[in-house]
Parts: structure tokens; sequence; C-alpha cells
């Protein structure tokens, strides 16, 4: 059984230690990438707000979910995600040409919910936490 914890008898020996298998590193160097073609070379006036979040390899490497997302209403997400779907080809030379991979993933742009919904539970929350103070009031 492998500790997630260093064994050397220092100090800073009890702080838990980042064990990230390879697909989980390429993922993370693959996001990276992405968000710097997204950021800094596709000049689509419907992607300055596109923030790529995360990425997530299958099984075998062949395809890649690409979670983004996009300051602005529904319709700018629509009109990002069309973009970016648009520019995956180009995004996925754009990654073999700079990294050294065995095999370049398809690229699949998917809106990223996850933000969304913890917008949407913290509305909740505050919602709840001013009930009693016009329950006291009225």
């Amino acid at each position: 059984m492998q500790s997630n914890y260093c064994v050397l008898p220092t100090a800073h020996c009890l702080l838990p230690t980042v064990v990230m298998r390879r697909p989980e590193r390429v993922a993370d160097i693959i996001r990276e990438e992405i968000s710097q073609i997204v950021g800094y070379e596709l000049e689509d006036p419907r992607l300055t707000m596109v923030t790529v979040t995360d990425v997530r390899l299958s099984a075998g490497g062949k395809d890649a979910q690409v979670f983004v997302t996009v300051a602005g209403n529904e319709k700018e997400h629509e009109l990002a995600l069309a973009a970016l779907r648009h520019a995956a080809p180009y995004v996925r030379k754009q990654l073999t040409l700079s990294l050294n991979l065995p095999r370049t993933p398809e690229i699949h742009f998917v809106r990223d919910k996850v933000e969304e919904a913890g917008e949407r539970v913290d509305s909740l929350l505050q919602q709840i936490a001013q009930e009693p103070e016009r329950k006291d009031g009225g």
C-alpha cells in the first residue's frame, strides 16, 4: 500500500504529496495548452470570455472532453461553444505541434456547469439566510 505522505524525517513530512497518474498529468498539460491556444491564438470575438476549467481523457486517450465556462448570458454561451466546436480541429492540430504525445486526442468542448450550480446554491443559501430576518421583522 502506497502512502500519500512523505517518508523523510523532516518538518514538512506531514504534508500530503501530490501523486498524479500519467493520464491526469497529460490532461492537465492539455488543459494548459488549450487555455493558451484559446486565449492567445484564436482571434474570434465570441471567445473573449472563455475559460478552460478541466480536461478529461477517455480510457484509451482517443478523446478529450474540454470543459469551459463563458462569462455572459445564455446566448453568449451558445455562440462561444459553437465557435469552439468549429475551432476544435485547429486546436487539435496545434496540440499535435506543441506536445510530444503518441496520439493527440479528439477535442470535444463541453460547457462546465459546476460553477453555475455553485452560484445557484450560493443564491439559495442567501435567500434562506434572509428568511428569518423577514419573519422577525414582519
